[in-house]
């Protein structure tokens, strides 16, 4: 599959006239729990020519394909990557922290996670953790659950909490963050992810009462220790000038 990606990468290169810079794997696949037929979210980084940067009028800064075998792709483009960047993006932060690469060029990779680092905001962060685990909340209390709405509510859950405790940004990776969790809680996910992993995706579980609890009550402990976080580091003209040098 790996090679189907990058082929059809490659055909999005040539076809808008862009650079790759940077691509990898999102979603369930790059947390670890993935059902047989979950897709390929393949999110990806590209710049423009220098044309498209010295324009007067606004260009698109977004490249989205979907093809017949599963492969789900996204990318931001160069300017719109450094501005997330500024602001501790959640979501691109676990692009560039994501265990499963496709494609990177390495000084670029190794600068963007430099930055992300020196920029990220535990506050930003845990308000995107903590709305995103709000919204599964409703999904997870009914009788009848996807085990993707735990997973979701899950993964979200504990990376507030990882936040909060860690002061660091969350494992992509599930397995890591599951950790922190309560030796109880992690049993019964593990169960849970190896039903996953044999299930399709529209399958619905029973409520589990001991995973509804406990994410009732991480969210709760995220949203109370919300006010304790610190933001990140304003980096506005260092960015900038990262930004020209790679247009350049």
């Amino acid at each position: 599959m790996q090679t189907n990606i990058l082929n059809q990468l490659k055909a999005i290169e040539h076809e808008k006239g862009v650079t790759l810079l940077y691509a990898v794997e999102s979603g369930s696949r790059a947390w670890g729990f993935a059902s047989p037929d979950s897709d390929y979210d393949i999110r990806f980084i590209y710049r423009h020519d220098l044309n498209y940067y010295l324009s007067l009028w606004e260009q698109p800064d977004v490249i989205e394909f979907m093809t017949k075998d599963d492969l789900d792709g996204s990318g931001w483009d160069l300017r719109k990557t450094v501005k997330l960047l500024a602001k501790s993006n959640a979501p691109l932060l676990e692009w560039l922290y994501s265990p499963v690469v496709y494609y990177e060029h390495e000084a670029f990779a190794t600068q963007m996670r430099a930055l992300a680092k020196e920029c990220f905001s535990p506050i930003a962060c845990l308000h995107h953790y903590l709305g995103t685990a709000k919204k599964f909340m409703t999904v997870c209390e009914q009788d009848e659950v996807k085990l993707k709405s735990y997973f979701y509510a899950l993964r979200t859950a504990l990376a507030g909490k990882w936040i909060i405790e860690n002061n660091s940004f969350p494992p992509v990776a599930f397995a890591e963050l599951l950790l922190i969790a309560p030796q109880n809680i992690q049993d019964k996910i593990k169960e849970l992810m190896q039903l996953k992993a044999r299930q399709d995706e529209s399958y619905l579980h029973p409520k589990e009462t001991l995973i509804t609890d406990f994410l009732i009550e991480t969210v709760q402990f995220n949203q109370d220790n919300a006010s304790k976080l610190g933001s990140g580091k304003k980096m506005s003209e260092e960015l900038d000038g990262v930004f020209k040098k790679i247009i350049l």
